[in-house]
């Protein structure tokens, strides 16, 4: 199954949702009012469109994601290396690895890459 896309916005309420599932809808609201600025009906509107695409679930005024932070994170970095770097993982690794790269970290990658190998 391919996770829904969950733009910029959406993706701070999911933040909030997963620190805090399952939580009713008016504390949800409470918390996007807080640290978002958004009005209530503008948390109830995101909670009815991401219901519609499956990413949460709303039963009883009681809201909780369908999709996991890991999920979600994955498919955002799937769509940044195929908008950016045309689908290449290599080319993503190396414009983010330039400057960056330290020893610890490259024998980090090629262990990853051994147990990947190994299967």
């Amino acid at each position: 199954m391919e996770t829904p896309k969950i733009f910029e916005s959406e993706y701070r309420f999911c933040q909030i949702l997963w620190e805090q599932e399952p939580v009713k809808s008016t504390v949800l609201a409470r918390l996007c009012a807080e640290r978002l600025g958004w009005s209530k009906a503008t948390t109830y509107t995101v909670i009815k469109r991401l219901t519609e695409r499956g990413v949460v679930k709303s039963e009883g005024a009681v809201v909780s994601s369908l999709i996991s932070r890991e999920q979600a994170e994955a498919a955002r970095i799937d769509e940044l290396v195929e908008s950016t770097f045309g689908g290449s993982l290599p080319a993503f690794v190396a414009a983010f690895a330039r400057g960056r790269l330290k020893e610890k970290d490259a024998e980090a990658l090629r262990r990853m890459i051994d147990e990947y190998e190994e299967g």
